[in-house]
């Protein structure tokens, strides 16, 4: 039986997959007057992403989605308790197989970036216009996220 919650996600192909949740910061700054958002490579294929990972025990979905962007971007900043909205993926784990990974997107307004961080050595980092983020990323899902971009008040 599937969750009507996840039925936007759910397809022929990934129908049989466990679903997994994962938390991700869409980190934000503002430049001359306009929104800026903070792409990061991923660590094997080098695609550009939001930071973003499994939940972290004892800490909120928001919580978890700060942490990331520490770990990911070496980001401190302001995360929102609400999600802004949510995108999904397959991810493919080498020994425990695929799953279908939805993942909610919290906005995370950046007050510091640090150039030493956890992974400081295995991503890149860039400052994009929420249109050239857009065009940059995978999912759909994400790049619609990114092109209604407004600034939240913090």
């Amino acid at each position: 039986m599937v969750d009507a919650r996840l039925a936007p996600y759910v397809s022929r192909k990934t129908r049989h997959l466990p679903v997994r949740q994962q938390s991700a910061a869409l980190c934000y700054r503002i430049a001359q007057g306009r929104p800026e958002v903070l792409l990061i490579t991923t660590r094997k294929s080098r695609r550009w992403i939001i930071p973003k990972g499994w939940l972290i025990d004892g800490l909120s979905p928001s919580e978890t989605a700060c942490q990331e962007a520490w770990e990911e971007g070496g980001i401190r900043g302001r995360c929102q308790a609400r999600a802004l909205g949510r995108f999904h993926y397959q991810k493919q784990r080498s020994k425990k197989g695929p799953v279908l990974c939805v993942v909610d997107v919290f906005p995370l307004l950046v007050q510091s970036v640090s150039s030493r961080f956890p992974e400081c050595r295995q991503r890149d980092r860039k400052w994009f216009s929420p249109k050239k983020a857009a065009s940059k990323v995978n999912s759909p899902e994400l790049s619609l996220l990114l092109r209604k971009l407004e600034p939240v008040r913090h």
